[in-house]
């Protein structure tokens, strides 16, 4: 029997869903999200209250998206092979307010050429916020692809920039 179940929630981005399996969060997407599974995978929908773990995830994330959290600490597990599971721990350790981009990445895991490689694992981040995938960003600082939406990569970031940098970014 699974235990998968999952969680709509409303923000300023609108509806996120949190999906978790036992203790852990496995996904997080937004309603148009490119590589969103389908919705029968999620298990049932709970409510914040019937569920301790997606209810503090919710909270974090609201917190997150109000600019009174700067960091998760929930249990996350992300279903990938281990190329992408590499290029998810390097992004986790991008610091709020911070970017990289995929040639960085790809010189982290030893071989520049790996760019177009580590933008696709980006773009199979299930647990998109969470582990930040919108603090990477073009060679030239540019925003390019993002699951949830450019526009929402957008918001995140403008969200995380420190208040004096705004007029030097380069989006």
């Amino acid at each position: 029997m699974s235990s998968t179940r999952h969680l709509v929630i409303e923000t300023r981005l609108g509806p996120i869903t949190l999906v978790a399996e036992g203790e852990t969060i496995t996904g997080v997407y937004f309603r148009r999200h490119a590589r969103r599974p389908a919705r029968e995978t999620f298990g049932p929908e709970v409510t914040d209250a019937a569920d301790p773990l997606l209810s503090e995830a919710a909270r974090q994330l609201r917190d997150y998206l109000a600019g009174r959290r700067r960091r998760f600490d929930l249990p996350l597990a992300a279903e990938g092979d281990s190329f992408q599971l590499a290029v998810w721990e390097i992004v986790k350790s991008i610091q709020c307010g911070d970017t990289t981009t995929y040639g960085r990445i790809a010189e982290q895991l030893g071989d520049r050429a790996l760019a177009q490689r580590v933008g696709q694992a980006v773009g199979a981040n299930p647990l998109c916020i969470f582990v930040p995938c919108h603090r990477v960003v073009g060679s030239d600082g540019s925003l390019t692809g993002y699951a949830g939406g450019l526009e929402h990569k957008r918001a995140l970031l403008e969200l995380e920039e420190p208040s004096a940098a705004g007029a030097g970014r380069l989006f």
